[in-house]
């Protein structure tokens, strides 16, 4: 699976494309689809009449896929159109929303976008279509991450567990061992950068999706949404854990300050310059075309935990395939859904490298015992599947998520050039969700 994670848009389009955020609450459908139960043979003969569907996503498997449902399906016509991806896809959907036209019928939305949209009622409550009955057929994480009470908003499309992904080669020529603690990390670090000034364990310059993770995996529980109720508070335990050690490593310049994504960066991939990662179980896809000289050289290991001999992890990345509530094709689309994200599609994505959400696949014998030469024939799968199973349960979403990383750059990210303690990043971050949230008629206490 490729998934680019993107700098923000700035904050003032941000704000200007999610000012929608609370009008559309209450707002409903004159599709009498999700008014009442809908049955497999309303799905299925929605299938058979056929109709077109509109598809925005970027997921590049679902080429694939769509080509693969429409043949089982000829009466159907999916037109998949990206429109980009993170905040680009989203300020293009919410425009569209806003506008009244031009909707797509499925949207590719990412589990931390996912709130936003549904509090806003802008998306389908999948729970009528007999989704509620696909409980269990996930991991708990991804699971979560599209439900809301008894509502369903997505389908989980992949999943993203963390683990450290790390240059063996680099690893053995600083003489540092995988480190199993954050503790063994940040020794590790220094290690390397002692033995190479040019090599570092890391690249970050401030990226709000990772930073979240890790407070995630650290038990931090920053964000609380009760409806429109959200508390706020970026100094709890679990950010200060992962706020305290993150400083040490700015303080003593042990992470690169190269941009995620860039050409520098896949370089400092390739030549062990960069020699770790701690990301999603979507990254070997990434790692082989991006980095493909370093072939041989990478390997996968548990996330290092703050507490020694622990399994918690969190996730990082991962989307899921949401029904627009201004569609009024609902059977039709949920079809699609179904098949691309719980029936015959998932194998086409698996396939072409997506990490899975489905626990039968997460489990399958065959999928572990996978021993890419990549990654020096380690059979990956098993460590990354084990990551899945530790992802630490309650975490929250802001209701306007895709705002709040937005503005992650222009606060959090000064710590990171070394202008800011990151507490105080953190401080001015918390501001800036507290007064957005509450200009938009959200309740935010701190």
């Amino acid at each position: 699976m490729t998934i680019r994670h993107h700098r923000a848009v700035g904050a003032v389009a941000a704000a200007g494309a999610l000012a929608l955020a609370l009008t559309a609450c209450g707002s409903g459908s004159d599709d009498p689809g999700t008014a009442q139960e809908v049955s497999p043979q309303d799905v299925a003969a929605a299938l058979e009449e056929g109709g077109e569907l509109l598809v925005w996503a970027w997921e590049p498997t679902l080429d694939q896929v769509v080509e693969d449902f429409e043949a089982e399906y000829p009466n159907v016509d999916v037109e998949l159109a990206n429109v980009g991806t993170g905040n680009d896809h989203y300020v293009a959907l919410q425009n569209a929303i806003g506008a009244g036209s031009g909707v797509p019928d499925v949207a590719q939305v990412e589990y931390y976008a996912l709130p936003q949209f549904s509090i806003a009622g802008s998306l389908a409550d999948l729970a009528p279509f007999g989704a509620s009955e696909l409980d269990g057929t996930y991991s708990p994480g991804t699971w979560n991450a599209v439900t809301d009470g008894d509502a369903v908003y997505g389908l989980p499309m992949d999943s993203g567990p963390m683990a450290l992904f790390y240059n063996a080669k680099t690893f053995e020529e600083a003489g540092v061992e995988v480190p199993a603690t954050w503790d063994e990390f940040l020794e590790a670090a220094r290690a390397i950068h002692e033995h190479d000034e040019n090599t570092y364990i890391l690249a970050d310059n401030g990226d709000a999706g990772f930073a979240t993770s890790m407070i995630w995996q650290a038990g931090g529980h920053p964000f609380a949404v009760d409806g429109t109720d959200v508390t706020v508070d970026l100094a709890d335990e679990g950010t200060a854990k992962f706020t305290e050690l993150w400083q040490q490593l700015i303080d003593e310049d042990l992470l690169a300050d190269v941009p995620g994504w860039s050409d520098e960066w896949f370089q400092g991939l390739g030549n062990g310059e960069i020699a770790a990662l701690v990301t999603g179980a979507w990254m070997p896809a990434n790692l082989e075309s991006g980095a493909a000289q370093a072939s041989g050289d990478w390997r996968v290991a548990p996330m290092p935990q703050w507490t020694e001999g622990a399994n918690e992890t969190a996730e990082n990345g991962g989307s899921s395939l949401a029904i627009t509530e201004a569609s009024d094709k609902k059977a039709l689309a949920y079809g699609f859904l179904e098949y691309a994200n719980a029936g015959d599609g998932v194998a086409t994505r698996l396939a072409g490298g997506n990490f899975p959400a489905t626990l039968a696949d997460l489990n399958d014998e065959e999928f572990l015992a996978e021993e890419p030469e990549y990654f020096g024939g380690q059979r990956i799968n098993e460590v990354l599947s084990a990551s899945a199973t530790g992802v630490v349960e309650g975490w929250q979403y802001l209701p306007y998520q895709v705002y709040a990383n937005s503005v992650f750059p222009d606060t959090v990210g000064q710590a990171y050039t070394g202008s800011t303690p990151l507490a105080d990043g953190l401080a001015a971050w918390q501001e800036s969700i507290v007064s957005y949230g509450n200009e938009q008629g959200f309740t935010v206490t701190e």
